[in-house]
């Protein structure tokens, strides 16, 4: 068999073995309905700022910011971008497979490429500079700017990308 075919074929039942025996894996995340900003916000305000440890490399201030970020860029245009090839191969795929979850998963340390650094000293003031971001971004009026990843989104999309990296991270919280 020639090593294209033997690609494909591979490639076909490998998707085939994920769909059937790996189903349960691609829907335990959120419905898309419940992925809405006023849901998010009202989530974000619930949290006990004064009890929560977050595990991994960023204190809580710093994951505020950094999700306060991502959504402002949407807005204003990210600093830095993948390859047109990542985002054609990688990143609208990925995207595709999260939205099909209603869940995301990516790595909770990796700072968006080009981003300025992240300030991580008060938690409340990134809170709010959180929340504020996500009311702007439902209020936006213009045309949203290409995701540095997943490249042209549509408003519905982009909503769906900003609450699921929200829930993201708010996995690794911890109340104590």
């Amino acid at each position: 068999m020639k090593r294209r075919k033997l690609l494909k074929r591979s490639l076909l039942l490998g998707t085939a073995g994920l769909v059937a025996g790996g189903g349960w894996w691609l829907h335990n995340g959120e419905d898309l309905a419940m992925l809405t900003i006023e849901q998010c916000q009202q989530r974000l305000r619930d949290l006990p700022l004064n009890r929560i440890k977050v595990v991994g490399e960023w204190n809580l201030a710093q994951v505020f910011n950094h999700l306060a970020q991502s959504i402002e860029y949407s807005m204003t245009g990210y600093p830095q971008h993948k390859s047109d090839a990542f985002k054609k191969y990688l990143g609208q795929h990925a995207f595709a497979v999260f939205t099909y979850r209603g869940r995301m998963a990516h790595d909770l340390a990796e700072a968006i490429p080009g981003a300025a650094p992240l300030a991580d000293h008060n938690a409340e003031q990134a809170l709010a500079r959180l929340l504020q971001a996500l009311t702007d971004f439902q209020n936006h009026p213009g045309d949203l700017q290409p995701h540095f990843a997943y490249g042209e989104l549509t408003p519905q999309e982009y909503t769906w990308a900003h609450v699921m990296h929200v829930y993201n991270h708010l996995e690794a919280f911890e109340v104590v």
